[in-house]
């Protein structure tokens, strides 16, 4: 435990920082869920239409949306946590 905590310490985070930890992921859960919605009509009409290379394709792009808003919900939590808000 006490070399896990010299490799990588614990890091206290105070009320503020919670609070905007929590407005993060509730700003990205929406984009991701926005996104979702998005792709999915447009992956119903491709379905409708027996396009299955832009229902793959779709698939893709939604899966790498989700990736990239990901990363950047990290990066912007992460920055809080070290309190460049």
């Amino acid at each position: 435990m006490e070399r896990l905590n010299k490799a990588s310490p614990t890091v206290k985070i105070n009320a503020q920082q919670k609070k905007e930890l929590a407005e993060i992921d509730s700003k990205y859960a929406a984009k991701i869920a926005e996104r979702e919605l998005l792709v999915k009509d447009e992956l119903k009409k491709a379905s409708e239409k027996g396009d299955f290379e832009a229902m793959a394709q779709l698939e893709k792009q939604l899966s790498s949306d989700r990736k990239s808003l990901e990363a950047e919900k990290e990066e912007k939590k992460e920055a809080v946590r070290q309190g460049n808000s």
